[in-house]
């Protein structure tokens, strides 16, 4: 079954704002946005600060749709080193852009969710049935149920107030534009990032965190920007709906694409005294094929390809110089 395309008829002409546009998710979204007809204007954190009841206010004025994308999220070692930000920072932001849509009556707010608002010990694959069946895993718990928090926000504003909002999963998401930092990334940045300069150096060898056992679900970042269009359009339920591909990847043979995709020829090491994380993840998707149409498109070695191609043309430069 091909998957649903986002409707011109619905976004021509139709004023959207997105928290977070100009990161990661946001650029591919806005440009989407953008040949579908629709106004976009970008909420950047430099100009809004979303933990600020005003300022959220003040930046969703005049918009007919909001994607709230914006996060302070990172990979593992980011949430050991700031738990308390991240569960501060995303619970106020999602807050103050829900009181503010209910505010500006705002006809449908998308609430980027996240993976991680998933118990630690799940069946695999995850459904969004067992969402609320524990607590999540330890290294991203503080960021993960401040994110679970968005399910209540939307179920309770729409009871309340009648606020269309709905608040889609997203699995693992990758592409260019990452963020590369190693201190900060996820794992498909940072594994690029570290094969991509070891070979540009003919370094002997890569050491990677964990033991490369467990294993996730990697949604490339154009198909995860559909999928937040398709929500907007169709999704007018507050229950949640798994955004991925449904597809597992072990850690070790993603390690081993990224290897042979850069060309690297050293040895790869795996530094089992770091974090692993959640030993699985990944995500039962039929809900979203059945309620909005989305089936992930972006073969992983081809995202994989697109995304390092990207990366030694734009992003490189400044990192080997560094």
């Amino acid at each position: 079954m091909a998957s649903a395309a986002p409707d011109p008829a619905y976004w021509s002409g139709t004023r959207v704002a997105i928290t977070g546009g100009a990161g990661f998710l946001g650029k591919p979204t806005t440009a989407l946005l953008r040949e579908l007809g629709a106004e976009v204007s970008l909420i950047r954190s430099v100009e809004y600060d979303l933990r600020e009841r005003e300022a959220s206010r003040r930046a969703l004025e005049g918009a007919d749709v909001v994607l709230h994308l914006a996060a302070n999220v990172g990979g593992i070692g980011y949430n050991r080193r700031n738990p308390a930000p991240l569960a501060r920072d995303n619970l106020e932001m999602s807050l103050n852009v829900f009181e503010a849509a209910r505010e500006l009556e705002i006809r449908k707010l998308v609430a980027a969710g996240s993976v991680c608002a998933y118990p630690k010990f799940t069946p695999i694959p995850f459904s969004e049935d067992d969402l609320w069946n524990g607590y999540p895993e330890e290294s991203n718990a503080p960021y993960g149920l401040a994110k679970r928090m968005n399910f209540v926000l939307s179920d309770a504003y729409r009871r309340q107030y009648g606020l269309d909002s709905c608040v889609p999963v997203m699995a693992n998401l990758f592409g260019p534009g990452d963020n590369y930092d190693l201190e900060d990334s996820h794992v498909i940045a940072a594994m690029v990032h570290k094969y991509a300069l070891a070979t540009e150096r003919s370094e002997p060898e890569v050491v990677l965190w964990g033991t490369g056992e467990p294993t996730r679900e990697f949604l490339y970042v154009d198909d995860a920007a559909r999928a937040l269009l398709l929500c907007a359009e169709k999704l007018d339920v507050s229950d949640p709906v798994n955004i991925g591909t449904g597809t597992e990847t072990r850690i070790r043979d993603l390690a081993e694409m990224i290897s042979d995709l850069t060309g690297y020829e050293g040895k790869t090491l795996w530094d089992s005294s770091r974090p692993d994380g959640q030993l699985k993840r990944y995500l039962d998707t039929t809900r979203a094929r059945e309620l909005i149409g989305f089936e992930a498109e972006m073969p992983l070695e081809e995202g994989l390809r697109r995304t390092i191609e990207s990366f030694r043309a734009v992003d490189m430069p400044a990192v080997a110089s560094a």
